[in-house]
């Protein structure tokens, strides 16, 4: 019985993630969809985002955020975000996080969200990672978005990984961009996200939400051939983190 009832708390608690999600879109669509015939009025789309759409979320989910930050960023100037992938919540989190517009690079599959998907496609960078044409297309994709003033978000797990692996490996793309866009790359750890609202469907729960801005890695004098070793240093800062 008592297991019926969490359950049941669960599948609410799932739902009202949804309507959270949906609602907002709704309620902003022709805001949104004017902000994104353009790529230059994509800041005030980052902005109606960041403060009308994933803040209700996080807040509306129960979800507090904690912000720990070694170093602070810099109006203006443009980065490399990468961090653990563990939730839906992730995206929410980052655009907390971050003042500085950004755009995210992800699956194309997140198109099939219905609403989501819609302004999803017209706002981030997608990517099908089977097919080597789209990766390479990322890059001029990119270019173009930082030499707008815009940073990146890159997951750099490729995807989600099984809830038993703490931290999965990292693909280069993300360290490969800025290194040659000659960009900082800022880890960040996800504490929480996984145990708020994971991927199972039976499970999560409101409470804090906290994450960690590690020191930037700055990438002006790497080379291409740098690449695996900033992704390693990069990984080990969030992996200890997320063990310690």
């Amino acid at each position: 019985m008592v297991g019926t009832i969490k359950n049941v708390g669960y599948a609410l608690y799932r739902g009202w993630f949804y309507v959270l999600v949906t609602v907002p879109i709704l309620l902003f669509f022709p805001f949104l969809l004017l902000f994104t015939i353009s790529e230059k009025t994509y800041p005030q789309f980052f902005w109606l985002a960041r403060n009308l759409w994933a803040r209700p979320i996080l807040y509306g989910m129960g979800c507090f955020p904690r912000v720990i930050r070694e170093q602070r960023m810099q109006k203006g100037k443009s980065y490399m975000f990468v961090a653990n992938h563990t939730s839906m919540l992730d995206i929410m989190l980052m655009l907390h996080v971050s003042r500085n517009p950004f755009v995210f690079v992800g699956k194309k599959e997140l198109v099939n969200i219905p609403i989501f998907g819609f302004f999803y496609k017209r706002v981030c960078i997608m990517v099908d990672r089977d097919n080597v044409r789209s990766r390479t297309g990322v890059y001029r994709r990119a270019q173009r978005r930082l030499d707008q003033g815009l940073s990146i978000c890159i997951f750099p797990e490729g995807g989600v990984p099984e809830e038993d692996i703490v931290l999965d490996k990292f693909k280069d793309g993300a360290f490969k961009m800025a290194i040659a866009h000659k960009i900082p790359v800022v880890p960040m750890t996800f504490y929480d996200n996984k145990k708020r609202f994971s991927f199972t469907f039976y499970s999560g729960g409101p409470g804090r939400i906290r994450v960690k801005v590690h020191q930037f890695f700055e990438t002006g004098i790497l080379s291409p051939e740098d690449t695996s070793t900033l992704r390693e240093e990069v990984r080990d800062v969030i992996l200890k983190e997320l063990k310690a």
